[in-house]
């Protein structure tokens, strides 16, 4: 071949070669680009009514949505969000669990310093266990068959026994509790919101075992655990979540999440931790590996600080409503809350 027609052909390899290295990294870009915002919102669901909210809980088994708002629990149907009822007569909700029966729920009433045990078939309230000092996050602990309320203001934890709806302890805690889980095995963790830390119980001793530092993840809430890699995702302030090894209390990761956020899930099967944050966003985090990359940040509504997340679908649950202007500034409330726009409150459903 001659020097100038071999000069011209290896000039066309490289710039093919050069070509299908850019192809190949612009589609190994857009690949990781459309797995990392693979969430939406799918569908906002108007619920309407006056008051604040709380938590929500998802129920695969009754195939319904229970969500604390002010006086009452709404209860929807989990595919298509219409309305199945409402538990009502009380004077602040704060959470939701279930005890192993599939007969019956638990609800916190703080204002009322107790947990009222409702019927999940017909909804209505069968019996009212005084708590603490505004109880607040609960969790059902399947071995010792116990409901555990913690109460923020008595800064400790009522142990309910299922059997006979008794208080079986008082827990003293370091600090004003947050929200709790269980890992299934006769252990119970949850968020020490004033410490910054989260504590570890022994559910049959009712005894605390250890209490881990989580700095520099300030005033943590949201707590969510996974079995399987044995971790727990604390959502905190100052835009960090802290995930933390729960055999040992070491901090692995800090990974970025939302502003004001108040509720953690985690996704066992796609092994995402998510956090729900005040101003509007979902962080979705991937906890696959050590990386512990935040891959998307999905704009949600101001408000939307709560969650929880069907298993069995995979979908996410947020809940907010409008709201107005805030009223002025005062000595005695310096940082006032806006208004709640009345029958604004909604549930937006998030999936893939």
């Amino acid at each position: 071949m001659h020097l100038q027609q071999l000069s011209t052909a290896m000039s066309k390899i490289r710039t093919v070669g050069t070509t299908a290295v850019l192809a190949g990294s612009l589609a190994l870009t857009l690949s990781c680009t459309a797995s990392a915002q693979s969430y939406k919102v799918e569908n906002t669901w108007k619920i309407g009514g006056d008051g604040g909210w709380d938590y929500l809980v998802a129920n695969p088994d009754t195939h319904r949505l229970y969500v604390t708002h002010g006086t009452r629990v709404e209860v929807l149907d989990l595919a298509t969000g219409k309305p199945v009822g409402a538990v009502t007569g009380f004077k602040g909700t704060h959470g939701v669990v279930f005890d192993g029966t599939g007969k019956f729920g638990y609800i916190s009433d703080g204002r009322s310093n107790a947990v009222a045990v409702f019927d999940l078939a017909s909804l209505q309230v069968v019996a009212t266990i005084p708590a603490g000092t505004n109880p607040d996050g609960m969790v059902y602990e399947p071995v010792t068959k116990t409901v555990w309320a913690f109460n923020g203001n008595s800064k400790d934890a009522t142990v309910i026994d299922t059997a006979s709806r008794k208080v079986v302890a008082t827990v003293p805690l370091s600090g004003k509790p947050e929200f709790p889980v269980a890992d299934g095995t006769g252990n119970v963790y949850v968020n020490i919101e004033t410490k910054n830390t989260i504590v570890h119980l022994d559910a049959k001793s009712h005894k605390v075992i250890a209490e881990w530092s989580i700095a520099p993840c300030e005033s943590p809430s949201g707590l969510a655990i996974d079995l399987a890699g044995k971790r727990l995702f604390s959502v905190c302030d100052g835009n960090k979540m802290a995930v933390v090894d729960y055999t040992t209390g070491k901090l692995l990761a800090t990974p970025a999440i939302g502003d004001g956020p108040d509720a953690a899930g985690y996704d066992a099967e796609a092994k995402l931790a998510f956090a729900s944050s005040g101003d509007g966003k979902l962080s979705v985090v991937d906890a696959s590996n050590k990386s512990y990359k935040t891959v998307q940040t999905l704009t949600t509504a101001k408000g939307a600080r709560t969650m929880t997340l069907d298993p069995s679908t995979g979908k996410i649950y947020v809940v907010t409503a409008k709201f107005g202007p805030a009223p002025a500034a005062t000595d005695a409330n310096p940082h006032p809350r806006p208004a709640i726009v009345p029958n604004s409150f909604s549930v937006m459903v998030i999936g893939k």
